[in-house]
């Protein structure tokens, strides 16, 4: 291959090994992705996917890095599958908590996209992006993977395969061990004066190399996330978020629902104020419910994986909460979405379609009242943008029926997760919770 000494090649050959060996990818991949912006190979390092590559700089001061590594994250990356349907949205966000910034990270990639997309001009700005500005993340084009929806004609929305957000999670999370690791290497070389050299150098050194090649780049092994085992189990959100380093505590689990991907946030219950446990951004995106107002939601495709196809993960998620798992129940916008997506299942009116019958527009469901006062709690079940305009409210459920027709289902759906609740499961429950939300109507539920 042009341009390799040595098991390195230099940074343009490796742009275009990387071009060919990810051809075949489900996930698009970039040009330019070891020269062009965001590339970090000045800082010693270089994200390809989910993978980190360390950077060589000869003594002619070109740089260039171990094909082996190359290879090693185009293989990674080949074996990601991808469904362009799974999506989730990325921005923007109403009342969005502000991203911790972190200066060990340099990656960013929500603040990146979000940024590009919010210029005059959008999206079709950032595709006409001038050469030498930011062109992909990680080595991924996630401008073709892109999707932009609008909401009530003026609102626009951005979303990504559900697969890119948790590889790009998972770069974010890697790039950030990586520098610890490689800056607390750098601290311990100097304090002894022995610098630390990669193992490129090493064995170059070993064979008496004559081209006298030296590196800026420290290779540091990268932690893998630990699986979560219950530590915060019980714990008050509001006492635990106010902790110092709770947020690189959190980091170091993996997430406590996929379990493929690092967390990044710590999940808690908004009606009773417990935390439930470290999730990745992809599963607390999937999590939250679709706010049309603080009282109405929208009970989205997403609801189908939610209690169907992966019904115990997410019931078992819900039932950390000490609050839910003794009552039996689940906050109040996810138990309005069950009641609409299971329990009135089959009230939702069907319409001819080519492939047979099809179910009637989008369902939605608001409610009347609190969860604190059920005896005035009332759900509506309706359905919106019907084709033929004449179906408008199917059924109304008061909380007290909704809470127990759910009972009911869990212990037919999941019997484990039903024997670990109830009312006899009061033990260790404070005698009073402090809500982070005080009632469901309040403005923080947007984001729930």
């Amino acid at each position: 291959m042009t341009g390799r000494t040595d098991g390195l090649i230099t940074l343009g050959a490796a742009d275009a090994l990387w071009v060919d060996l990810t051809a075949d990818s489900a996930v698009p991949t970039a040009s330019g992705a070891l020269t062009c912006s965001p590339a970090h190979a000045q800082m010693g390092y270089v994200l390809l996917g989910g993978h980190v590559v360390a950077t060589v700089r000869a003594s002619g001061g070109q740089w260039s890095v171990p094909e082996a590594e190359v290879r090693r994250a185009a293989a990674e990356l080949n074996a990601v599958g991808m469904d362009r349907r799974d999506l989730v949205r990325i921005g923007p966000f109403r009342a969005a908590p502000r991203q911790d910034s972190d200066e060990e990270t340099s990656l960013r990639w929500r603040r990146r996209i979000t940024g590009e997309l919010r210029e005059p001009g959008g999206p079709e700005r950032a595709a006409r992006r001038e050469v030498g500005r930011s062109c992909h993340l990680a080595g991924i084009d996630w401008r073709q993977m892109l999707v932009e929806r609008t909401r009530d004609g003026t609102r626009r929305t951005w979303w990504l395969p559900r697969a890119v957000v948790r590889l790009l999670d998972a770069a974010e999370h890697i790039e950030k061990q990586w520098v610890r690791a490689a800056r607390t290497r750098q601290a311990g070389a100097a304090a002894t004066e022995q610098p630390f050299r990669p193992r490129e150098a090493r064995a170059a050194d070993g064979r008496r190399a004559a081209d006298g090649r030296q590196t800026t780049s420290c290779e540091g092994p990268t932690a893998a996330p630990r699986p979560y085992d219950g530590e915060l189990e019980g714990q008050l959100y509001s006492v635990l978020s106010r902790k110092p380093g709770t947020s690189r505590r959190v980091a170091g689990w993996g997430c406590a629902v996929c379990r493929t991907a690092p967390a990044a946030v710590l999940d808690h219950c908004h009606e009773h104020g417990y935390v439930r446990a470290p999730v990745c951004q992809s599963c607390n995106t999937q999590e939250r419910p679709d706010h049309l107002y603080s009282n109405d939601i929208r009970v989205a495709n997403r609801y189908t994986r939610l209690f169907d196809t992966g019904a115990d993960d997410w019931l078992r998620h819900w039932h950390r909460c000490p609050g839910c798992r003794a009552r039996t129940t689940l906050p109040l916008p996810h138990l309005a979405a069950w009641t609409a997506h299971i329990a009135c299942r089959s009230l939702r009116p069907t319409h001819r379609a080519p492939g047979g019958r099809e179910p009637c527009g989008v369902l939605r469901v608001s409610w009347t009242g609190s969860q604190n006062a059920p005896r005035s709690c009332l759900l509506t079940v309706a359905v919106d943008f019907c084709p033929s305009g004449e179906h408008r409210v199917l059924t109304r459920v008061r909380y007290r029926e909704a809470t127990e027709r759910f009972r009911v289902w869990l212990a037919e759906t999941a019997p484990a997760v039903a024997a670990a609740a109830g009312p006899d499961r009061l033990d260790g429950l404070p005698a009073q919770s402090r809500p982070v939300v005080a009632d469901t109507s309040g403005e923080g539920l947007a984001l729930f």
